[in-house]
């Protein structure tokens, strides 16, 4: 639980009354979830959860399914499943809707990293910008959890893949996931290259080099703004190159649509998790009971890939 808005200390481990599954929903004993930075911003203060959601930060999980309401279809007490939450995820047990819960493609512990990232990239990437066979993606934040994702599917939708990244470490790891070429945006501008889409999780700081960066019917796909919400977009520019601007959150979505895109990573996703050609990407591996630690190792950014909570 999250005592007051603050620091890594205000995330408390209390006992709660156990989730009761309504109609349409299921309760999962949770094995394991994850840390996201929505999860930093949630306990900062800047992040509320969506009306009716749990209190508790976790946005996504795996485990197995020890309750079934009413109303649901194709799910059976036992089943080992992931889930993608709109909260919840840090504790024993979450209650979520039916249609945001998806099979393990792998070993349990382990499947709580995929829910979030491939979700994100399914939707966005995807759904919505069209990415296709032979276009270059630019991936900003590749060492993420987001970033190890996006490189490992585009690559096996054949795409070519550009990261940026802030070391030569990371953008070393980024490339053995797969990725064509590294930026180190250090050192480097990254907007002398050219990208049919780009995936951007900084937002306003670079919207004129994304701009830039675009090719002739490029989509910029924005969906997070570490570097600012508001910036000055060049229309003139945007219009020459046929281009377009994106920006789509997912947690707020009605679970209907979320069952949509967690259909799609079922169908199009799982399969490559399930034969080894998408790997999940693992920092860590943390006590549920020790989520300040997670969250500081997030903050200080070294890590590459996800930090997993365990139960």
């Amino acid at each position: 639980m999250i005592s007051a808005p603050g620091g890594p200390d205000v995330l408390t481990w209390q006992e709660v009354p156990d989730p009761v599954p309504g109609p349409g929903e299921v309760v999962v004993d949770v094995a394991a979830s994850a840390v996201n930075r929505a999860d930093l911003l949630q306990r900062q203060g800047f992040y509320p959860p969506p009306e009716g959601a749990s209190e508790i930060p976790g946005l996504e999980c795996s485990g197995v399914i020890s309750e079934i309401g009413s109303g649901v279809d194709g799910l059976r007490i036992g089943d080992e499943v992931t889930a993608l939450l709109a909260g919840g995820g840090y504790a024993e047990r979450v209650a979520v809707p039916w249609q945001q819960v998806m099979p393990a493609p792998t070993a349990l512990v382990d499947a709580a990293s995929l829910p979030e990232v491939a979700c994100t990239v399914w939707a966005n990437v995807f759904m919505s910008a069209r990415l296709r066979k032979g276009e270059t993606l630019l991936i900003h934040g590749g060492a993420s959890g987001i970033g190890t994702m996006a490189i490992q599917l585009a690559k096996a939708f054949g795409s070519r893949v550009i990261v940026t990244a802030g070391s030569a470490e990371k953008v070393a790891r980024c490339l053995e996931l797969g990725a064509d070429e590294g930026i180190n945006y250090r050192e480097e501008d990254f907007s002398t290259r050219r990208a049919d889409v780009i995936l951007d999780i900084i937002g306003a700081k670079y919207l004129k080099q994304n701009v830039d960066a675009l090719n002739t019917g490029g989509r910029l796909v924005v969906i997070g703004l570490q570097g600012g919400g508001v910036g000055e977009l060049d229309l003139g520019k945007l219009l020459g190159k046929r281009g377009s601007v994106m920006a789509a959150g997912l947690r707020s979505r009605p679970a209907d649509e979320k069952g949509v895109i967690c259909r799609g990573v079922a169908e199009n996703v799982w399969p490559l998790v399930s034969a080894g050609a998408i790997k999940p990407v693992i920092h860590a591996r943390i006590p549920m009971e020790h989520a300040a630690e997670a969250h500081r190792l997030l903050e200080r950014g070294d890590h590459v890939g996800k930090i997993l909570l365990v139960s």
